[in-house]
């Protein structure tokens, strides 16, 4: 049983308390909002800091103190501001504040509980959605494949970098006025960008179990230059260390503008394309499934390959179904992709209109509206397994006694 020292709201701690304390724990000591934290602790013989995630509540300094003197914290999140605390100090052992009593007992026994609010291992895995002209869904994909890894519990950025027709605020319900793609891009280029100045200019995207962070794009086309190509490449670094998959929604350009451009150093429409395509540690390049989404995928395929240069590239065809490419729309697509282009094994994901008509009506992504959707369903396996570590094990007795026989035959 442990020890707690107590730093909450009075609504939790009325909420928690008695059923803690039903649960074997006792409580040494209670900080009140303008107590010193320091000193109550260092006279109470705690052994678990249960507090609220706010950041006049949970300092650096504090945390410290706890690390050095053996005191476990277990941060409690309600609010905005105290997610993004967390995150930044880096600390793992955290819990929504509506969160059920057992998981809360859980991770104060040292349990890990599946519903911990994501926070960053970092280095995170840059996933760059790409596709030819032509809205074949590169956004639709890019969201509705961020969203089903952050429900895996990870954490999760998405980047809008299409300097033509960036969508993802409009698709999402999100405010787009001061664009947090250009801003984390400003950010960089002044050496100031960090994991908290990416909490201050992302906007949250609710997903259960996990988090999604957005970085939404330019709403200009005149902003284009604000999204330089070292810029974006500093920004996919800071990324990197923030989340754990950074999924990029770009444009459709792989041209590289310099035989037209009379100066060889002015700033490039698609070098923010070309600079996400390059950092990318997997290409996702979507196609419609239509005869001219096809057309213009295969054409734009083989330029691709040629930028990608070794990195892995993954075929989504998007729209998939009998209306425009007629009787089993599945085994025509593949038969063409492989025909044509060499392409084996691509991931198909169905038309569904009536949901996606939906989600954008309503402003949210796919799995919030529909989800039972077969397009949310291919999107989610292709996200399990391929992009997702496989889960562990269960231990089961079976198992043991396999692992045993194993050891034997190997010592034989």
């Amino acid at each position: 049983m442990s020890a707690l020292a107590l730093a909450l709201d009075g609504d939790t701690e009325d909420r928690i308390l008695p059923g803690l304390v039903e649960r074997g724990h006792t409580v040494v000591a209670r900080i009140g909002e303008h107590a010193d934290p320091l000193a109550v602790l260092a006279d109470a013989a705690a052994t678990v800091f249960l507090v609220a995630a706010e950041p006049e509540r949970l300092t650096p300094a504090v945390l410290a103190w706890c690390d050095d003197h053996g005191i476990r914290v277990v941060a409690l999140v309600g609010t905005d501001a105290a997610a993004k605390n967390v995150r930044t100090l880096h600390l793992h052992e955290v819990l929504d504040a509506d969160a059920p009593l057992d998981d809360l007992d859980a991770l104060v026994r040292g349990r890990s509980v599946p519903d911990e609010v994501a926070v960053s291992s970092g280095p995170g895995r840059i996933l760059t959605v790409w596709g030819p002209a032509g809205a074949p869904g590169r956004t639709t994909v890019a969201i509705t494949l961020a969203t089903e890894l952050a429900a895996s519990g990870a954490a999760v950025a998405l980047l809008d970098a299409d300097t033509y027709a960036a969508s993802i605020a409009p698709a999402l319900g999100m405010l787009d006025e001061s664009p947090g793609f250009a801003a984390a891009c400003r950010l960089a280029g002044q050496n100031s960008l960090s994991s908290a100045e990416l909490d201050r200019v992302s906007q949250a995207y609710p997903v259960r179990g996990g988090r999604l962070s957005v970085l939404t794009g330019i709403t200009r086309s005149y902003r284009w230059p604000e999204l330089s190509g070292e810029r974006v490449r500093r920004t996919l670094d800071a990324c990197r260390e923030w989340a754990d998959y950074v999924v990029v929604d770009t444009g459709f350009s792989l041209e590289n503008d310099e035989e037209i451009s009379s100066d060889l150093f002015a700033p490039r429409r698609n070098a923010a394309t070309l600079a996400c395509l390059d950092a990318a540690d997997e290409i996702l390049a979507v196609g419609a499934a239509d005869p001219i989404g096809l057309a213009r995928y295969l054409r734009a395929h083989a330029d691709l390959l040629d930028r990608a240069a070794g990195i892995p590239v993954t075929t989504v065809i998007n729209k998939v179904r009998p209306g425009a490419i007629g009787l089993n729309p599945s085994g025509q697509v593949k038969a063409t992709l492989q025909r044509f282009g060499g392409i084996g094994e691509p991931v198909l994901i169905p038309h569904d209109e009536k949901a996606t008509d939906a989600a954008l009506l309503a402003g949210k992504a796919l799995r919030d509206v529909s989800s039972k959707s077969p397009a949310l369903a291919a999107v989610r396996r292709f996200a399990v397994d391929h992009i997702l570590p496989p889960p562990e094990e269960p231990v089961t007795r079976r198992s043991r006694r396999r692992a045993h026989a194993l050891a034997r035959a190997t010592a034989v």
